[in-house]
């Protein structure tokens, strides 16, 4: 560390001190700015704002001074994904054709945590367009983003920013967004928390509204989550956003979980040693494992998610460009100075509308099917959640000429990488329930792997409040080294 351990602190700790003059927010503030740099090669931040962070760290601090009254996130550290808008600042969501773009408008669900006192210290770096989930972003002034527990190594994506940001103590904990795994994925390899609330069909379903004010891929599938390097930082991002009481622990024992069968095939030897135990730690604390499988889950997904990914865009894009007063940028304009080589691959697809033709299927007659296998599997098996490993391997080598080309799992063919990293985590983003990511521990190669429980659409609190139980089960992970 750097010697200054309160960057070590969770969310509560940090807010607590400042509030109560351990520390100013100010001195916080500046230590916070300190590691960002001391860390920066890992790349994880797009645009550090450090005048304007020590600015509301000053009015902190002159507000505890005067005895005013303080938010409850008063002086708290955060960053932001960068396609996320933040009024004022660039949000160029990592790709050239917005590297000018400043809305005149913050996400609601950003604006809310800047209103309760938390400082945006950065804009995290992305995976171009959040089309990837390595967070190799060829953009000049973006680039691709280290694993701070092996910089060789990719964090995840597409919000690998911002969990690189959580992993190597710049903040404890910052707003990324989940499509088809961008917040989980990079979670379970960097060791930190993710959180993808509930979607459904959207409106009241919807946990976090943040329509039109974040860059666009999916409307049916986006969201704003969060990550922390702990469940509390989670749990109190999730409070402030909704408004709502924050979650509190659930006691595991006798609570159900099903281990569908396909969704624990495959997996890395390395990580399936982690989950493994980890799924032993759950028993012995009580928790019922029920093995009830849900079958041709993963080939009735196939038929929703790129036709979704790929589809909506060509509406989405152009219609948040207008929102945001854009009008001198087209979508034709965004595809022709991508940067990324496999972000530009997945261009093609779109501009072509080359999964048009099976949209109207995938949205009206997979994607209830799909919703409708996951209400019959909860409520018929009794089950609270469903388990499984966030991710079937670990963080892999940064691939500098693709962005995103092929891996391998236990010395076996290569195969696709975004495939296979998306593979576990897509099927709940495709029914719109919520999923949470839980650092389950380390790899023989010190490499951190996550195992994942989804619940009923709408059963987030309960999410939420198992994870704080099942986190303390697990045991928090070392920080990695150097950091």
């Amino acid at each position: 560390m750097t010697g200054y351990t309160f960057l070590d602190w969770s969310a509560d700790e940090t807010i607590y001190a400042i509030r109560h003059r351990h520390i100013t927010a100010r001195k916080y503030i500046t230590s916070v700015l300190s590691q960002a740099n001391k860390v920066a090669p890992l790349n994880s931040i797009i645009n550090l704002l450090a005048d304007d962070a020590l600015t509301a760290a000053d009015a902190i601090d002159q507000k505890i001074a005067h005895g005013l009254p303080l938010g409850p996130l008063a002086g708290l550290a955060i960053v932001a994904k960068d396609n996320i808008n933040l009024a004022g600042h660039l949000t160029t969501a990592g790709t050239p054709a917005l590297n000018c773009s400043r809305p005149d408008t913050t996400a609601p669900s950003l604006r809310k945590l800047i209103a309760a006192g938390a400082i945006v210290i950065g804009k995290a770096n992305m995976h171009e367009l959040a089309l990837g989930i390595t967070s190799t972003n060829f953009s000049p002034f973006a680039g691709a983003v280290h694993n701070p527990y092996n910089d060789s190594m990719i964090p995840g994506g597409s919000s690998g920013g911002t969990a690189a940001a959580v992993a190597s103590r710049i903040v404890t904990c910052g707003l990324g967004t989940d499509t088809g795994g961008s917040t989980r994925i990079p979670a379970a390899l960097t060791g930190t928390v993710g959180f993808r609330p509930s979607v459904g069909n959207g409106g009241r379903e919807r946990r976090y509204h943040d329509e039109g004010a974040v860059v666009p891929i999916s409307h049916t599938r986006d969201t704003v989550g969060t990550l922390g390097r702990c469940m509390a930082d989670v749990t109190l991002l999730d409070s402030i956003i909704t408004g709502g009481p924050r979650a509190n622990p659930i006691d595991v024992s006798g609570v159900r979980f099903g281990l569908p069968p396909s969704l624990w095939n495959d997996l890395d030897n390395q990580l399936q040693a982690v989950v493994t135990a980890a799924k032993a730690s759950l028993q012995a604390a009580g928790a019922v494992l029920v093995d009830a499988d849900l079958p041709d889950l993963l080939a009735l997904d196939d038929k929703i998610s790129l036709p979704l990914a790929l589809h909506e865009p060509i509406a989405d894009i152009p219609a948040y460009l207008k929102a945001n007063g854009y009008t001198n940028i087209t979508l034709a304009d965004i595809a022709a100075k991508v940067a990324s080589p496999d972000v530009a691959k997945l261009f093609e697809a779109i501009s072509s509308d080359a999964f048009g033709s099976q949209y109207n299927d995938a949205i009206n007659i997979h994607r209830p099917a799909l919703q409708h296998m996951y209400q019959q599997y909860f409520t018929s098996n009794n089950l609270s959640a469903v388990l499984f490993p966030t991710t079937v391997l670990p963080a892999r080598p940064i691939d500098l000429i693709h962005g995103s080309g092929n891996v391998s799992i236990n010395g076996g063919p290569p195969v696709d990488a975004f495939a296979t990293y998306i593979r576990l985590t897509s099927p709940g983003s495709d029914a719109g329930i919520p999923g949470l990511s839980i650092p389950a521990g380390l790899t023989s190669d010190r490499l951190p792997v996550g195992i994942e429980i989804d619940g009923p659409l709408g059963s987030d609190m309960t999410l939420l409040g198992l994870g704080l139980t099942i986190e303390k089960k697990f045991g928090r992970l070392p920080p990695p080294p150097g950091c």
